[in-house]
């Protein structure tokens, strides 16, 4: 099969080292255009990376490319106004999260991308790490044969730390301004006070709203917002407790992300590395207690030295190949801000 042809919109911080470096490194795909705006680092950018073709924005790209897919690696507020030009031109594309900052312009980019037959992969990063894909299969197949009883809470806790872990080593930068460009707007409706705390909350814990349903396995409901914004809790369909510890600690050189699964019979516990670590992943520790005089037993797999952002670029590339279905698609990204739209509002009681 011929290499699935890649283009970037954007080669900015994350463009580059979350994105750019992975997919370069991919024998099944090429990286063969990048559209930046800003002339001096797509230049630099274009120069270490063997990148041919250069635009200065995605409508000349797409006017003299033909690509299977996009990262379009931008700031979410701008995802609201840039994906309606690219869904028309390219069936799959992938974003940073959250898809957009508010839930009714999230539904509306979900149908738009339906509308025109693209699929949009949006980049939660952690569901690609092979800790977590590790663990999901255990999930499921305890699920499934129920041997482990059902399952009864699950726990993320993501304490502050240093997310970056050097991941910005070998960032190319010019001194181009950064363009002015628009945003996506406040609803009319939307209380004014609680956009400051709403906005954080999206940007630092999108993931974990999105990775709780991941291992849920459905969705859930919010139950409870500690007026602090250390704790979340929920409920899911089918009546399985949940929290979201959110910095209930700082450390200054460690991250200590975790995500507790508990079962009747067992657990599957989780620790993720620093979003940016390269060549890390995260480790899986599983209990199992099914009692009746079996002898307990311990397991913690040894996983494959790919850090999450890489194999998420060779699950996009995947998917550009019809091999699997995005592991979140647009539709349950909206999902995701709806969660923390209610969360927001019943922290402030609003």
């Amino acid at each position: 099969m011929d290499k699935v042809r890649i283009g970037f919109i954007g080669v900015g911080q994350m463009g580059q080292m979350a994105h750019l470096r992975n997919y370069v490194n991919i024998e099944e795909c090429e990286v063969v255009a990048i559209s930046e705006m800003r002339p001096k680092l797509a230049k630099l950018v274009a120069e270490r990376y063997g990148i041919e073709k250069v635009y200065g924005d995605h409508k000349e790209m797409f006017a003299s490319e033909k690509l299977d897919g996009v990262v379009a690696s931008q700031q979410f507020e701008r995802h609201w106004e840039l994906l309606p030009e690219v869904y028309p031109h390219v069936k799959h594309v992938l974003t940073e999260k959250p898809l957009t900052v508010f839930p009714q312009a999230g539904r509306r980019l979900a149908e738009a991308a339906a509308k025109e037959g693209c699929v949009h992969m949006v980049g939660y990063h952690k569901r690609s790490d092979p800790a977590v894909m590790y663990a999901k299969q255990v999930i499921d197949e305890w699920k499934a044969s129920a041997k482990m009883g059902p399952m009864k809470y699950v726990q993320l806790t993501m304490p502050d730390g240093n997310w970056t872990a050097n991941g910005f080593v070998g960032l190319l930068t010019a001194d181009d301004p950064r363009p002015d460009l628009p945003r996506e707007p406040s609803p009319a409706d939307y209380p004014e006070d609680l956009f400051s705390p709403y906005r954080s909350f999206v940007n630092y814990y999108i993931h974990q709203i999105n990775l709780m349903r991941h291992l849920l396995c459905e969705s859930y409901d919010v139950t409870y917002a500690e007026p602090s914004g250390v704790l979340l809790a929920g409920r899911s369909e089918s009546g399985v407790a949940c929290t979201i510890e959110m910095a209930p600690y700082k450390t200054t050189v460690e991250w200590e992300e975790t995500a507790l699964v508990a079962f009747e019979k067992g657990y599957i516990r989780i620790s993720l590395p620093a979003p940016l670590a390269v060549n890390r992943p995260g480790s899986v520790e599983i209990y199992e207690d099914p009692g009746a005089g079996a002898t307990p037993m311990r397991s913690i797999p040894t996983l494959p030295w790919i850090h999450a952002m890489r194999q998420q670029a060779i699950n996009f590339v995947k998917v550009c190949k019809d091999e699997m279905k995005p592991l979140t698609d647009a539709a349950e990204a909206a999902e995701d801000l709806r969660v923390a739209m209610d969360y927001t509002r019943m922290r402030f009681g609003k």
